[in-house]
């Protein structure tokens, strides 16, 4: 594991994933943070399954991913996934979506632990 805080990492987890599947994003926007991010960074099971499955689909638009989320994700063996309780609140506002960019960027820094952010 990459050494963080629990509760924190959980939520920059659940904060992701509502900035991937929200439709204030561009699918593309949404394709190229899905490479960036390694998976292993999602401790929660549950949280890795979703990202792999939203980034598996590609740059599909917003609202048809998440037409098509629950079913993949209870394939994967989350019989009881609800994307609605996972997205809660359902509608980000624009004010929102900088919040969740910023969590998604963090989980990019643990992708990437020893690229950027060193003094030379």
């Amino acid at each position: 594991m990459h050494g963080r805080n629990i509760d924190g990492g959980f939520q920059l987890e659940r904060n992701t994933l509502r900035f991937l599947c929200s439709v204030l994003i561009k699918s593309g926007t949404r394709l190229e943070i899905c490479k960036l991010l390694d998976p292993d960074v999602f401790a929660d099971p549950l949280h890795r399954v979703v990202f792999e499955e939203i980034r598996s689909m590609g740059a599909v638009e917003s609202r048809h991913l998440r037409a098509l989320l629950p079913a993949r994700v209870t394939r994967r063996g989350f019989p009881d996934f609800d994307l609605k309780q996972l997205l809660a609140p359902h509608e980000v506002t624009e004010k929102e979506i900088d919040h969740l960019f910023e969590s998604a960027l963090q989980l990019l820094d643990l992708s990437h632990p020893d690229e950027g952010r060193r003094p030379d």
